[in-house]
């Protein structure tokens, strides 16, 4: 059976790009800025996005399109079949594990999209009601499990289509309708009395708040955000034409993550500051801190329900991927059907989801290494795995991989002219400057 592909340039990079973009960039960014000192930490962040995980972005982009198959079956071929190839392993399972916990978080999306369709925000007067919904909600049993399933479910139904009419088709109609929403947002909260505080409080950098930990984080949200280490790049770029420019797919992606990421925190920065509420929310500032400004501002019921579709496509776009790893794997290598493959990773992922789901209710007394489900998971594969498969990826890349055979696929066989240009550049911050960024800041996020 023929191997599918992306049926056109714009649709590899609306696919890629929805991988990337997601509920780091309207979840997780905006509270990591808060919590970090706001410009200082955007600035590290985007030095970080371009010498470090770009470099990773396009090892991850060789090595998928170079073999032409999935994470596990790429570092087996390429490495001769030598022990890289349980790397390959690792980054099929990875991406299980974070779309078990994210997938609960996609739940959140959708019941918060229904609480903004029946106006549930509006007339609440304090943020302290606004949290008590939210942890009344996360910490009920059967809720929060049926939203998980919902948006499992339709994740899993889209990759269960395939490539073209699943994937490519969702990402076409669902990017450029995810990008205005937000940006309506944006131009929406830059009007609101008082916004000009949030502008400058995500502009005006404060360098004395960046350390180890913020740089750690940054480097944490790059990886999460670009999903880099978990094999989700790498297994779109095996569907990726051989006549497309690896270093052009690659640098559209990482500028439409990071316009993405910064358009979201225009779009609710300003507004918290408007309301007078504290930037520096944690998690709770998405579904906590933003449905009380939305019940605050006028026309407010309107921006929740478009906030929370473009929240939910956000986690769509990103939890397919993240599903497409797997799938590819147990029809390439196990010879799965995909649906057969689809439904048993379903199965999997809402068992895994369904634990993390209780951590908040009937499960929180239960640890594991000091820490609820969620947040174990959460923890290993932000701030271990994915690092960890990133660091695999680029010494595999930039130490196991013949260099001219790195070239020959960087430069389309040597007609790229620019890219050719710039390869040393690459081939060093690939082979000195990543491995070591990544394990120098690694480190310092733990001490």
């Amino acid at each position: 059976m023929k191997r599918e592909s992306f049926g056109s340039r714009f649709g590899a990079l609306v696919a890629m790009a929805g991988s990337a973009v997601g509920l780091g960039n309207l979840w997780r960014f905006p509270y990591l800025v808060g919590e970090n000192g706001g410009a200082a930490f955007i600035i590290v962040y985007i030095l970080l996005s371009f010498l470090i995980c770009l470099p990773i972005f396009v090892s991850e982009f060789v090595i998928g399109r170079r073999s032409q198959k999935n994470a596990y079956a790429a570092f087996r071929d390429l490495s001769g079949g030598s022990a890289w190839k349980w790397i390959g392993l690792v980054t099929v399972i990875v991406p299980l594990i974070v779309l078990s916990y994210y997938s609960v978080i996609g739940g959140w999306s959708v019941e918060y999209l229904l609480k903004s369709i029946t106006f549930s925000f509006t007339g609440t007067d304090t943020l302290s009601s606004m949290k008590t919904m939210f942890t009344d909600f996360v910490s009920s049993p059967w809720i929060p499990l049926l939203m998980h399933t919902v948006f499992m479910l339709v994740s899993t139904l889209i990759v269960m289509v395939g490539i073209k009419d699943g994937i490519e088709k969702f990402s076409k109609v669902m990017m450029p309708l995810l990008f205005f929403m937000v940006l309506a947002i944006a131009i929406y909260s830059l009007t609101l009395p008082g916004a000009g505080k949030g502008v400058d409080y995500l502009f005006n950098p404060d360098f004395s708040k960046i350390d180890g930990k913020a740089c750690a984080a940054a480097l944490g949200q790059a990886f999460f955000s670009l999903s880099l280490g978990f094999g989700t790049i790498l297994t779109y770029a095996s569907y990726v034409d051989k006549k497309e420019n690896i270093m052009f797919q690659s640098t559209a992606t990482a500028v439409s993550d990071l316009m993405f990421a910064l358009i979201a925190g225009v779009a609710i920065m300003p507004a918290v500051f408007a309301f007078g509420l504290n930037p520096q929310s944690g998690p709770g500032l998405v579904f906590e801190t933003l449905p009380y400004v939305f019940s605050q501002m006028p026309a407010g019921g309107i921006v929740a329900i478009v906030f929370f579709v473009a929240l939910l496509v956000a986690a769509l776009t990103s939890s397919i991927s993240m599903l497409e790893v797997a799938v590819a794997y147990l029809v390439e290598e196990k010879k799965f059907s995909r649906t057969g493959a689809c439904a048993v990773l379903f199965a999997v992922c809402w068992v895994v989801g369904a634990l993390c789901s209780l951590s908040f209710g009937p499960l929180a007394d239960f640890k594991i290494a000091g820490r609820s489900i969620f947040d174990f998971f959460d923890n290993l594969s932000s701030n271990v795995l994915m690092t960890l498969g990133s660091l695999m990826t680029v010494l595999f890349v930039g130490w196991r991989l013949k260099k001219t055979d790195i070239y020959d696929e960087f430069t389309n066989g040597g007609t790229l002219s620019a890219n050719a240009k710039i390869f040393g550049v690459l081939w060093f911050l690939i082979r000195y400057v990543c491995p070591l960024a990544i394990i120098a800041i690694f480190v310092s996020g733990l001490i």
